[in-house]
């Protein structure tokens, strides 16, 4: 294929600059009379138009081939209906572009001196490129907009289902995100920049979850909905309608990241790890709450409650405020009490961080 459109562009490209070479040649003997009945002059700058003709080919052709692979990528990112929409403003644009070259066919451009004749050809290749492009943009804004006035400004209210600005930084919220409750601190403390957006299949499935018979998932599905309608007043939230037929929630969640080309904000392990290998940028809150964490370093001293025995029969466990377990060595006998203890290991698991340390007897207190 690359082949093919090297030699398309070689070819084309030579005829062209031999072209513009024998009007050139000609416009000159018109000028000149020693230049007149000399084949020799006129053929040169035939032959010069074709080589610089075949000395561009590369460059353009290169560039040709770069411009394709790129909608082509672009295009594994969008869905069927972008497609036919984009196909039938393409349409759409191409008949414009014809009314317009119409016109422009009645202005005598050949009149122009040298490249008169040759302007025409490029304004029509230009007009129809354009209306082609805007064809295509008009169709497929129009699957994202309520109102006219939406077509080029998205706005930055907090309605739920106001179209998007695709220049702003967007972060897409799964229902793990939502339930885990979480995510409205951390979008209230500012860290969390952008536009939060949940869309309707997310929604969905989070009021099934509120409605499950299961008093547990009940709980967790009207959390959920709670942090949603928290979230609506500050910062806002957006709601976009657009579904993917035949497949799941994490699957739906994927595409429709791609095409908007926005972060996931999740709490699922599994979505996390899929949602990588295809590219995307993912923000897991458990990562980041483990990212916060206190930080000890063996040696360091801390005062600890300790709350119940550990897995051996001499240790005891204590807990940081963030939640960090702490194993303490001899720690048993001093359940129910306030001990300082000095870190001697700090050991990283998938869960998150785990501390072990022992008592200073010197600084025990009842």
């Amino acid at each position: 294929m690359a082949k093919f459109v090297r030699m398309m562009f070689y070819s084309i490209l030579s005829i062209f600059g031999g072209l513009l070479g024998y009007k050139i040649a000609e416009y000159l003997q018109g000028i000149y009379k020693e230049l007149q009945g000399s084949p020799l002059n006129f053929w040169s700058f035939v032959l010069v138009g074709m080589l610089v003709g075949v000395a561009v080919a590369p460059l353009a052709s290169n560039l040709f081939l770069r411009i394709i692979d790129s909608v082509i990528l672009g295009m594994k990112k969008v869905s069927l209906q972008e497609i036919i929409m984009g196909s039938i403003g393409l349409i759409f644009g191409l008949l414009v572009s014809t009314l317009m070259n119409l016109a422009l066919g009645s202005i005598p451009f050949e009149k122009i001196s040298v490249i008169g004749e040759l302007i025409k050809p490029f304004l029509y290749l230009v007009v129809t490129i354009f209306w082609g492009y805007l064809g295509i943009f008009f169709a497929t804004r129009m699957m994202f907009i309520q109102s006219f006035g939406q077509l080029f400004n998205s706005g930055s209210g907090s309605g739920s289902r106001s179209t998007f600005n695709w220049n702003r930084n967007i972060k897409i919220l799964d229902t793990s995100a939502i339930v885990d409750g979480r995510i409205l601190d951390i979008s209230k403390s500012g860290f969390l920049q952008g536009t939060l957006v949940v869309p309707q299949f997310v929604l969905n499935e989070l009021q099934q979850i509120a409605d499950s018979a299961d008093s547990l998932k009940r709980n967790r599905g009207r959390r959920g909905l709670d942090v949603l309608h928290n979230l609506q007043k500050d910062p806002g939230i957006q709601i976009p309608d657009k579904d993917f037929d035949e497949m799941g929630v994490d699957g739906k969640l994927i595409k429709l990241a791609q095409e908007m080309n926005a972060q996931l904000v999740t709490t699922d392990f599994n979505l996390n790890k899929v949602a990588q290998l295809q590219g995307l940028k993912v923000l897991n809150i458990n990562e980041l709450a483990n990212a916060v964490k206190q930080v000890l370093l063996p040696g360091e001293q801390i005062e600890v409650s300790i709350i119940k025995e550990g897995k051996e029969s001499s240790q005891g466990v204590a807990y940081l405020e963030d939640g960090t377990m702490i194993v303490v060595e001899d720690g048993k006998r001093s359940i129910g009490e306030k001990v300082q203890i000095e870190v001697t290991s700090v050991i990283q698991t998938v869960a998150g961080k785990m501390i072990f340390g022992r008592q200073k007897r010197d600084h025990h207190r009842r």
